[in-house]
């Protein structure tokens, strides 16, 4: 169901839940409760979408432990809440995310991010849990730039329906065409 989408700051004893569902999906959650990190829980009027979080060095951002229930994936959901986190990171001043992932580069790059070699990201992410320890050196790098807050859904699915309606009748026009001038 469309509908507004709130991200609600996670308080201290919400986080088992966050947690538990981090564990079901075989991330990292044992540095959860440590200093500097945020976490919040997205929500639209049917309830849980999912969790996420941030971690601020300075002008950039690692995104973090995005996960959803089962029961709200492959509905868009994701995008919803990866979309509500960047928002909180550009209320927070944030210019860029960065992010680890084993098995989800696909998802992320269809939602904005680009691949980063880590030498790329900044040294203070570099030296974070995620990337010292928790996740494997395997793990995919990936970047996304915050120009502004992300559109809602609606709205960028109407930019993205216009966009391909665009380039497919450019496509249609047949090579050697002349412009009519």
């Amino acid at each position: 169901m469309m509908g507004s989408r709130t991200a609600t700051p996670l308080a201290e004893q919400e986080l088992p839940a966050l947690a538990t569902l981090l564990a079901m999906e075989n991330l990292p959650s044992q540095d959860i409760t440590d200093a500097g990190r945020r976490f919040w829980r997205v929500d639209d009027p049917d309830g849980l979408l999912g969790y996420g979080g941030l971690e601020v060095y300075g002008r950039d951002g690692l995104l973090r432990s995005v996960v959803m229930p089962p029961e709200r994936r492959g509905k868009g959901d994701g995008r919803a809440v990866v979309d509500a986190l960047s928002r909180e990171a550009v209320a927070l001043g944030l210019e860029r995310l960065w992010l680890l992932t084993i098995g989800a580069a696909g998802f992320f790059e269809r939602i904005g991010f680009t691949r980063a070699e880590r030498g790329e990201v900044p040294p203070d992410i570099r030296a974070s849990a995620q990337f010292a320890g928790l996740c494997p050196g395997s793990a995919v790098c990936l970047r996304r730039d915050l120009v502004s807050p992300r559109m809602e859904p609606a709205v960028d699915a109407a930019v993205d329906a216009a966009m391909d309606a665009a380039m497919d009748a450019a496509a249609a026009i047949p090579s050697g065409t002349v412009p009519v001038r």
